[in-house]
C-alpha cells in the first residue's frame, strides 16, 4: 500500500501533521508513506524513518521565474506523483494548490476535508472522499488524524505531538557547540522571540524582563534562537540586558534546530514553529498565544503550558489591531515565569 501525505506548509502545520504517519504505521505496519512538501521545509522530514520519500515543491521559485515556469514545475511534479502510482492520497491542507497536486497524482482514493472544513472550496473538487470533522476534534492534529482514520480505520492511541526524530549528524554538531558555549545538555532553556505575524509576538520588553529573571535571578542557562534579521536584533537586545549571560545561537540548518530543541530542558515561545518542534521531540514548552487559539494549536499534554491572552476578543486571527499592545501585555511576565518554574519543578 503506497500513500502520499500532502501537507506542504507551513513549518508548525507540518509538525502538527506528524501524528498522521504514526497512525498509518500503527494500523498497517507494512505501509509505504511519502510526503509532498515545499522545499524550504523538506529537511525537517528527510531521513525520518516513518517516511519512504519526501517529494519537493518549489512554488516560490516557480513564481519568481514567471507563469510558464510555474506551469512546467507543477506539471513535472504531477508527472512524478503519477509515476509513483499511489493507492491513497491524504490532502491535509485543503486549499486549491494542494488540491491540484492531489488531483494530478491520479490516485484512485483521494481523501480531504469536506466543504465545511476545507480552506478553499475548490479543493473539494479534487478529492473523492470528503471527511467531516466532528466538534470534538478541535486540536489541529486531531483534525488531520480524522482524515487519516477515515482512510485507514483502526483503534490507535496516537499522541498529538510528533513523532520527530533527531538526525544523528545534527545531534553531534549541536553537542559539540553546546560544549563550546559551556552549556549542559538537558539543562539549558531556549527562548524564541519571533513568529510569523506581528500580532502573535509577545512584547520585547516582556521578553527582556522574563529572561533577566530566568538568568540573573534564577541562574538558568539560556539560549536565544532566531530565524531572520529582525529576530536576531531582538535576541541581541535580550542578551545585552542579560549582561551577556545568554547565548545567541547561530542560525544553522533546520535539522540542527531540531537537535538543539531536543537537547533543551524547556522551550518558551509564541505560536511558532520552534515551539511545535520542541513538543514533537519531547521537550517541555511554555507557549504564549494571542490572536491564535491555544486549545487548537498549542502543544497538548502534561509537559506543556499554554497561555492565552486575556482579551475578550482573543483569539481573533487578526494580523493587525489597534489594541495590539494591550493584547500583548495581557499575558504577564509573572504568568510565563510561573509556568516555566512549574514545568521545571516537574522534571
Amino acid at each position: 500500500m503506497k500513500v502520499l501525505v500532502v501537507k506542504v506548509s507551513a513549518l508548525g502545520d507540518i509538525v502538527h501533521a506528524l501524528p498522521v504517519i504514526a497512525h498509518l504505521h500503527a494500523v498497517q505496519p507494512d505501509i509505504s508513506v511519502d510526503w509532498l512538501v515545499e522545499s524550504s521545509f523538506a529537511s525537517l522530514l528527510q531521513n525520518q524513518p516513518l517516511l519512504r520519500k519526501v517529494i519537493l515543491l518549489d512554488t516560490r521559485g516557480w513564481r519568481r521565474q514567471g507563469a510558464m515556469a510555474a506551469v512546467r514545475g507543477a506539471w513535472m511534479v504531477g508527472r512524478q506523483l503519477r509515476e509513483e502510482e499511489y493507492d491513497v492520497v491524504l490532502d491535509l491542507q485543503g486549499n486549491s494548490k494542494t488540491g491540484l497536486f492531489t488531483w494530478l497524482s491520479g490516485a484512485p482514493k483521494r481523501f480531504g476535508f469536506d466543504l465545511h472544513h476545507a480552506r478553499e472550496w475548490l479543493n473539494t473538487l479534487t478529492t473523492n472522499y470528503k471527511v467531516s470533522i466532528p466538534p470534538e476534534c478541535h486540536h489541529i492534529s486531531s483534525r488531520y488524524l480524522q482524515i487519516a482514520r477515515d482512510a485507514f480505520p483502526g483503534q490507535t492511541e496516537i499522541p498529538l505531538c510528533g513523532p520527530l526524530y533527531v538526525e544523528a549528524g545534527a545531534a553531534q554538531a549541536v553537542a559539540a557547540m553546546l560544549d563550546e558555549y559551556g552549556l549542559t545538555h538537558g539543562e539549558f532553556l531556549v527562548a524564541h522571540y519571533g513568529t510569523t505575524w506581528e500580532t502573535k509576538l509577545w512584547p520585547l520588553d516582556h521578553w527582556i524582563e522574563l529572561t533577566r529573571a530566568l538568568v540573573l535571578e534564577q541562574g538558568h542557562q539560556l539560549v536565544l534562537t532566531w530565524g531572520n534579521d529582525t529576530e536576531r536584533l531582538a535576541a541581541e537586545r535580550i542578551a545585552d540586558r542579560c549582561q551577556g549571560r545568554a547565548v545567541i545561537w547561530p542560525r544553522g540548518t533546520l535539522q540542527e534546530l531540531v537537535a538543539l530543541l531536543a537537547a533543551a530542558r524547556l522551550v518558551v515561545g509564541a505560536d511558532t514553529g520552534p515551539v511545535h518542534i520542541a513538543a514533537a521531540v519531547g521537550t517541555s514548552t511554555v507557549s504564549i498565544f494571542r490572536v491564535t487559539d491555544s486549545q487548537r494549536n498549542g502543544p497538548p499534554g502534561d509537559g506543556h503550558i499554554r497561555l492565552q491572552a486575556s482579551m475578550d476578543c482573543s483569539p481573533c486571527l487578526r494580523k493587525s489591531c489597534d489594541q495590539d499592545r494591550e493584547c500583548g501585555q495581557s499575558v504577564t511576565v509573572a504568568s510565563v515565569n510561573d509556568a516555566v518554574e512549574k514545568l521545571i519543578g516537574l522534571k
